[in-house]
């Protein structure tokens, strides 16, 4: 009965620290900003590694009604490229903390 204990109470650590990492993790994803870019640095969209965006940045050589559908065009690309290097910036954040965490070979968080 102790070992059942023992072990239950040890679960429940893991639990919690696991937890405390996730926590700290996604914290840390609010914080880590990438700048996405397209048409040569014509169009910039910065945004967290969780994807909000925190700004757009557009180049005033592009503010003209006969360049709107190249804009929509660079603002659309500049987007995506932030958002594939946010992504890699989080799952970079999550290889941390399932090293951090230790768990045994094989064992798989779900994020």
């Amino acid at each position: 009965m102790d070992n059942i204990k023992d072990m239950m109470a040890a679960a429940q650590q893991a639990s919690d620290m696991i937890n405390k990492h996730m926590e700290e993790a996604q914290h840390k994803l609010d914080a880590i900003e990438v700048e996405g870019l397209s048409g040569g640095g014509l169009v910039k969209i910065r945004c967290s590694a969780k994807g909000k965006v925190n700004g757009v940045t557009v180049d005033e050589s592009l503010l003209t009604p006969s360049e709107k559908t190249i804009l929509e065009d660079l603002v659309a690309a500049a987007f995506n490229d932030a958002r594939v290097k946010a992504d890699a910036a989080a799952e970079e954040e999550m290889r941390k903390v399932r090293h951090s965490i230790q768990l045994p070979p094989g064992f798989k968080l779900p994020f």
